[in-house]
């Protein structure tokens, strides 16, 4: 059964592999924008998962990411157009601080992040979802992308980014694949510009066609 909650505004989830261009979308689009990146547990959260046959922590694992506290400020925003979300700083995988984020009364905002998919059946359970949107461009376009970002902003060390990168352009089909598989739609960046102007405006993406 689903609980829906007393809202004023709903939430696009926009996902994709990390460095599919998800913040520049977002950004594009003009409406309000929650990082879901800050929702990361901290470095020396024993529940991190490490990435199979090494001693790294998987930050591209669900299990890195505070699935309730992230869902609880989305529906906080919906309900009251104000959160509080932790600072989080990915150089040095921890929180270091809090910020306010205020939509007001706009009527709609973006949720992006590379977990984004995994809460889009508890958003809409709780009648706050408006749309849930893959970005997928290509997985060496991706590869660089990502590379260069993070070196640029020193997420983390460069064999450390080389490693991530490699192993996240091999999966990056299985990545988009299990996004879609839990409710998110797979487009480019120009198709998510238009379905994120079509929610704005209140209107519902076209249902996908059907097979027989």
């Amino acid at each position: 059964m689903s609980i829906h909650l007393p809202t004023s505004a709903r939430v696009v989830l926009l996902c994709g592999p990390s460095g599919s261009g998800k913040s520049l979308v977002a950004a594009r689009s003009g409406l309000p924008v929650l990082r879901l990146d800050d929702f990361y547990k901290e470095g020396d959260d024993p529940t991190l998962p490490l990435v199979a046959g090494s001693t790294d922590i998987d930050w591209d694992h669900p299990d890195s990411w505070d699935t309730d506290v992230a869902v609880a400020a989305i529906a906080e925003l919906c309900r009251t157009g104000r959160t509080k979300v932790p600072a989080y700083d990915i150089s040095l995988s921890a929180r270091t601080g809090e910020e306010t984020v205020d939509i007001g009364r706009t009527p709609l905002f973006i949720a992006e992040g590379v977990f984004a998919a995994e809460i889009v059946e508890r958003c809409r359970e709780l009648g706050l979802l408006a749309d849930a949107l893959c970005l997928n461009r290509g997985a060496v376009r991706t590869f660089r992308r990502r590379f260069l970002r993070d070196l640029k902003e020193g997420r983390k060390s460069v064999p450390f980014l080389l490693r991530r990168g490699w192993r996240l352009m091999r999966q990056e089909r299985s990545i988009i694949a299990r996004q879609t598989s839990l409710g998110a739609h797979a487009c480019d960046r120009d198709e998510a510009l238009g379905r994120l102007a079509a929610a704005a405006v209140g209107r519902r993406p076209a249902a996908a066609p059907t097979t027989t």
